[in-house]
């Protein structure tokens, strides 16, 4: 079941080692179908390059498994808890890219001080609590902490991202981390200047309205 979509994650998930946000098995990318309200997201442990859509575990938002010969990642309860609290998430990846997980591990948020950063997320990138792997206490974080963002860091952890489908929130999770490495080069050369929130509404404004077809 879900065979299109299952297909369509394993090549996002191909995304991430691409746009160097994970490396060996870390990080995980999924999706919820918007006709049945079914999540899937990929099997624990499973090698980017290895992956099939057969590694794709179908539950559904309450933890159950529907479809799947594989346990599912590790992470996955914190994904339901942000699908159940957060109608509007078609999908949610979490990845530990360096610059981004950087700032993560000092608890410290993304400043909003490059117009790609006002342009995509709307303002600085939050850094939420610590929360411990394996239940959905890291969801918890997540739907507490991201705010209008569609990005989020966790306190020595790493970052979450959310969509209105899975690619978006790919193309999110890309997007912090390319915004992560240049403010932390920026950092070395002296305190960048924050854009002043008037600004960051109006850039926002026109990516999210007027920008492209």
């Amino acid at each position: 079941m879900l065979e299109k979509l299952k297909e369509e994650l394993v090549e996002l998930h191909l995304e991430l080692p691409k746009n160097n946000l994970v490396v060996w098995t870390g990080g995980n990318v999924s999706a919820r179908d918007p006709e049945t309200g079914l999540v899937a997201i990929k099997a624990s442990g499973i090698r980017y390059e290895e992956m099939r859509p057969q590694h794709m575990v179908v539950m559904d938002v309450d933890g159950k498994i529907v479809e799947g010969d594989y346990k599912p990642s590790s992470d996955v309860y914190s994904h339901l808890y942000i699908y159940r609290h957060r109608p509007d998430v078609g999908g949610v990846v979490h990845t530990h890219s360096t610059y981004a997980t950087a700032f993560a591990a000092v608890n410290k948020p993304i400043p909003v001080v490059l117009t790609a950063i006002a342009d995509e997320f709307g303002g600085p990138i939050p850094c939420g609590g610590f929360a411990l792997i394996g239940d959905d206490a890291i969801g918890k974080v997540v739907v507490e902490s991201i705010g209008k963002s569609p990005a989020v860091l966790l306190k020595n952890h790493g970052v979450f991202t959310i969509g209105k489908n899975a690619k978006a929130a790919v193309k999110a999770a890309v997007m912090t981390e390319d915004n992560a490495r240049t403010v932390w080069l920026a950092m070395q050369i002296g305190e960048p200047d924050v854009i002043p929130q008037e600004m960051v509404d109006q850039l926002h404004y026109r990516y999210m309205n007027v920008y492209g077809q």
